[in-house]
C-alpha cells in the first residue's frame, strides 16, 4: 500500500504536481484550479510535509515513494523546486512513466563537492533553527527571503506544512546539500521536459536553462513579473505556459 495518499481533482490527461518545501498538497489552489479544467490534476504530500510529516526520506527514496503513490501509467509529472528536485529524480528513476516533464525553479545540485557540504552545513543549521522557534516563526522568516519578496499575499501561509519537526527532517534528509549533483546524468532524460524560472529569479532562470540545454528534448522559459514562486505570483501565466508546452509536446 503506498506510503503517500493521493487527491485527484478534474479530468482529462493526468498531471501530477510535487509542490515545494513547506508546502502541502493543498497548495497552489488558483493554479491548480487552472489546470483542473483539462487534467485530473494528482497532488499528494512529500515526506516532511502534511499528512507525509513523520515520514523522513531522501531525495531517491521519495522519488519512489511518489512512483509508487501514482497511476501505473504515464503521465505528465510536475513540480515546483523541492517539488521539482523530486521530479527530476523520478524521471531519472523510472523515465517509462512520464510522458513529459515540467519543471518550475529547479536545481540540479551543487557540483561542487565542498560546496555541497557547507550547504548541507547550513541546511542542518537551519533544520536547528527550524526545531527552536517552531513552525510560526520560522514560516514568517522563510517567507520574508528576498527569494520569495514579490510574493507578497499570495504567500498562501494558511495551506502551508505546520510540523516543525516533519520540516526539519526535510531539510535534513532532502535538502539541496544532500543531493549529488545531476549535471551529466539529465542527458539521460528523454521525456519533453519544459524548464520555467521566474524572470525576476535569476539563480533559477539560470538552472533552467542549463536544465534546458542538458536534457534530449529541453523547452526554457521565464514568466515574466514573477520570483521563485511564479504559480503562486502569475497562476494563469504558468498554467497557460505550461499548455502550451504539452500541446507541442
Amino acid at each position: 500500500m503506498p506510503l503517500l495518499t493521493l487527491d485527484r481533482h478534474g479530468s482529462g490527461t493526468p498531471l501530477a504536481w510535487l509542490h515545494g518545501f513547506t508546502q502541502t498538497r493543498s497548495s497552489a489552489r488558483r493554479f491548480r484550479s487552472i489546470l483542473a479544467g483539462r487534467h485530473e490534476v494528482l497532488t499528494l504530500d512529500l515526506p516532511g510535509h502534511g499528512d507525509a510529516a513523520d515520514l523522513e526520506a531522501s531525495l531517491a527514496d521519495i522519488a519512489h515513494l511518489v512512483l509508487d503513490a501514482l497511476p501505473d501509467e504515464p503521465l505528465v509529472l510536475g513540480g515546483y523546486s523541492f517539488g521539482a528536485r523530486v521530479a527530476l529524480h523520478v524521471a531519472l528513476a523510472d523515465p517509462q512513466r512520464l510522458s513529459s516533464l515540467v519543471l518550475l525553479g529547479a536545481s540540479r545540485g551543487i557540483e561542487d563537492p565542498h560546496e555541497r557540504s557547507q550547504r548541507q552545513h547550513r541546511d542542518e543549521a537551519l533544520a536547528t533553527h527550524l526545531d527552536e522557534v517552531g513552525t510560526d516563526a520560522f514560516l514568517n522568516e522563510w517567507l520574508s527571503q528576498p527569494l520569495f519578496a514579490t510574493l507578497g499575499p499570495n504567500a498562501e501561509s494558511e495551506t502551508r506544512s505546520p510540523d516543525a519537526a516533519g520540516l526539519s527532517s526535510s531539510l535534513r534528509s532532502a535538502g539541496t546539500g544532500t543531493q549529488q549533483w545531476m549535471g551529466e546524468r539529465l542527458a539521460s532524460i528523454e521525456v519533453p521536459t519544459l524548464a520555467m524560472a521566474g524572470a525576476l529569479d535569476t539563480k533559477f532562470v539560470a538552472e533552467a536553462r542549463a536544465i534546458a540545454e542538458a536534457v534530449a528534448h529541453g523547452r526554457f522559459v521565464t514568466i515574466a513579473g514573477a520570483g521563485h514562486a511564479a504559480h503562486l505570483e502569475e497562476p494563469e501565466l504558468v498554467a497557460a505556459t505550461i499548455e502550451e508546452f504539452l500541446a507541442s509536446a
